[in-house]
């Protein structure tokens, strides 16, 4: 059994519990309207982020030299070390971060109860 994929307010307050052993979370980037995606496993110890896709380039979406070109985007695997916590700030000004399992998505918001487009989420393995 997972760890469990725990959505915190304000850091440490818990919104949601998702019995998920992996997710891939999704956005638009805010200048260039571009996509990204991630794909992270939830483990004990954290949360391990497994590969990045973005569909194109762009302000501050430089995509690292070892890419490799799929589906007219970019897949590659992030050098980011286990996180014990992964901090999403939302605005209501682009659309919400989805968070998808199975491919399913639902909105971030949606998930944590239905908070406003302007609170962050915490994304933290549930394990102790």
């Amino acid at each position: 059994m997972s760890a469990g994929l725990c959505l915190l307010l304000a850091g440490h307050i818990l919104a949601a519990r998702l019995e998920v052993d992996r997710f891939t979370l999704a956005w638009v980037h805010s200048v260039e309207k571009i996509e990204w995606q991630e794909d992270w496993v939830v483990t004990p110890g954290g949360l391990d982020l497994i590969e990045a896709r973005v569909a194109g380039s762009g302000a501050g979406m430089e995509v690292p030299a070892d890419a490799r070109r799929i589906d007219g985007g970019w897949a590659y695997r992030p050098g980011l070390p286990r996180q014990r916590e992964v901090h999403l700030a939302r605005s209501g000004v682009v659309p919400d971060y989805r968070l998808c399992v199975g491919g399913s998505c639902s909105p971030l918001g949606r998930l944590a109860g239905g908070i406003a487009d302007d609170v962050g989420v915490t994304l933290a393995s549930c394990a102790p």
